[in-house]
């Protein structure tokens, strides 16, 4: 239940975006830089997860750092469904809390842009 609610989230989420640039008539660069972004986190985290398959602990994989950054800079709903989908890091929850708190960042920070436009249009 709880995989289907995460990966629905993020595919509204990102419909709404692109919805909102739409009916606004705003740029479209960032429903642009967050589909990108997650399509490059969801290829990300399937590499990782094939690696760590393949590999497991012989092999260098993609720093659980870098994963984070990727969901700051928008790519947190690619992670979000690749972590349900794929089943990669979905268990560890130091993990799960950090990606969280990315998710709360680059919402508050988005939400701050949207704000400041409004203001100074």
């Amino acid at each position: 239940m709880i995989k289907k609610t995460l990966i629905t989230f993020s595919l509204l989420f990102l419909a709404l975006l692109w919805l909102v640039s739409w009916q606004l008539n705003i740029t479209y660069f960032i429903a642009g830089t967050y589909s990108v972004a997650s399509l490059i986190s969801f290829l990300v985290y399937g590499w990782d997860k094939r690696l760590a398959m393949q590999h497991g602990e012989h092999v260098i994989r993609v720093p659980e750092r870098t994963l984070h950054i990727l969901g700051l800079i928008g790519g947190w709903p690619g992670s979000l469904i690749a972590q349900q989908w794929l089943r990669h890091k979905s268990k560890k929850r130091s993990f799960i809390a950090v990606l969280w708190l990315t998710i709360i960042v680059n919402g508050s920070a988005l939400s701050s842009l949207y704000y400041l436009q409004l203001i100074y249009k």
